[in-house]
């Protein structure tokens, strides 16, 4: 049978344009649809943006520490509407070359929402229905948003981006990393900010110590937390405030709530049952280990998966996925020693397993730390301190983990993260000259 093309890719984020793309220079013929912009979570509302944020507010501590340096600095306002606007426009900026990818490499693209019906068959909102040899789900992941009376008060990672103004007090629920880098970017922006998070700890799955670390610098910012709190009530006041309500505390008045309480796969009216395709016991798509599906011809890749939900593992796992079937070469992607980072104030970045994680697995591990001030914030006056932290396999001196938290930690550790999946030794790191003066340097220098 002879379908309409050979790949239809539902979903335009990072995943699905590079399984368009990279198969479509196999020599297949492909489609694309997306319902909202091509780019996806991370181009149009996630870590791009988010960073693009993050480095604005850093310009707070920047100016105030620059007068310690010698530089004559006045009073600086900030104005949210400038940030946010040139934010946005730098995002349709990226949307535009993401477009003119898959334009370039032929793929068409379909502006509206599809849904499977049937193993080889999709259905566009216009009513067009398309065949394809493969169709890949690449749907990314939705915020949830929790249900309670008021919640609809409150909004998401996805509208954050479009504020009109900066509220003055903001209640952001969550303790991932979602919660923590909007909560220092609207610290540092002057927002009142107050974390509320369900459970005892921020930042679950990072290692202990470095997460204890955030915890304190946030309170010493300013940042409050309310821990094992959950929501009762948010009730709007006439004025347009809000009233949060939660469990075991006082109210929380606002200005906003931000729910950052995790994602979930988008899988919501793909037409899953109709074509067959069976979820897992949290909601994700199942898939083995070559992205396919309980369906021979359908794929998923990315956070509509229940693997790790990071861009470059979508990328990868949209690489993998077009090599193999259309490039005749079979690839898998490896999921061990992924690094990652939360762009909190400061930021924490970490690869391999943590101490906790060591013990449970290994048995009998070493570990490093290295606690110390920045020189920069010596001579600013900032008694911020940085630690690092490597965790060590006793049997063989292997190094297993490394994890930091301290300004510029994500950009030191992609470096270090090649050592750590190269399966390098603590002597091997020794036998490594230090880069003097630079942070970077007690990597090397555990003792």
């Amino acid at each position: 049978m002879t379908h309409d093309y050979d790949l239809f890719v539902i979903g335009a984020g990072s995943g699905g344009v590079r399984a368009a793309r990279v198969a479509a220079a196999h020599g297949a013929r492909v489609a694309v649809a997306e319902e909202h912009r091509v780019g996806g979570t991370c181009v149009i509302r996630g870590c791009v943006p988010k960073k693009l944020l993050v480095y604005g507010s850093h310009f707070a501590e920047d100016l105030a520490d620059a007068r310690r340096f010698g530089w004559e600095v006045p009073k600086c306002d900030f104005n949210w509407a400038t940030l946010r606007d040139n934010v946005l426009d730098e995002v349709t900026r990226l949307e535009t070359i993401y477009g003119e990818t898959l334009s370039s490499h032929k793929v068409e693209v379909f502006k509206e929402r599809a849904v499977l019906t049937g193993p080889n068959s999709v259905k566009l909102a216009g009513g067009r229905e398309i065949t394809a040899g493969k169709i890949l789900l690449a749907t990314g992941g939705w915020p949830v948003r929790p249900e309670f009376p008021g919640s609809e008060h409150g909004i998401t990672s996805n509208e954050v981006f479009h504020l009109e103004t900066l509220p003055k007090r903001i209640v952001i629920a969550g303790g991932g990393y979602i919660a923590n880098e909007f909560a220092g970017i609207f610290n540092a922006f002057g927002s009142k900010v107050t974390i509320v998070n369900r459970g005892d700890v921020i930042l679950r799955g990072y290692d202990a110590q470095i997460r204890d670390r955030l915890l304190q610098i946030s309170m010493i910012k300013g940042i409050e937390f309310k821990f094992n709190a959950p929501f009762e009530e948010i009730v709007k006041r006439d004025d347009g405030s809000l009233e949060v309500r939660i469990a075991g505390s006082d109210p929380i008045h606002a200005d906003q709530v931000l729910f950052a309480t995790g994602r979930a796969p988008n899988v919501g009216g793909l037409g899953l049952e109709a074509a067959g395709v069976v979820l897992n016991d949290k909601g994700a798509i199942r898939v083995d280990d070559d992205n396919k599906t309980s369906i021979d011809s359908i794929y998923a890749v990315g956070d509509v998966t229940d693997r790790i939900q990071l861009t470059p593992i979508a990328i990868r796992e949209g690489q993998a996925f077009a090599d193999t079937i259309f490039g005749n070469k079979p690839t898998r992607v490896d999921y061990a020693n992924v690094p990652s980072a939360v762009f909190s104030h400061p930021p924490i970045a970490a690869v391999g397993m943590t101490e906790a994680q060591a013990r449970n697995t290994i048995g009998t591990v070493k570990t490093f730390t290295s606690d110390f001030r920045p020189m920069k914030n010596v001579l600013a006056g900032r008694n911020e301190r940085a630690l690092y932290k490597m965790v060590v396999d006793a049997s063989n001196d292997v190094v297993v983990g490394l994890h930091m938290i301290g300004p510029d930690s994500a950009e030191i550790l992609q470096a270090a993260a090649v050592a750590i999946k190269a399966k390098l030794t603590k002597a091997q790191f020794d036998d490594t000259v230090a880069l003097h003066p630079s942070m970077a340097e007690e990597l090397v220098l555990f003792k």
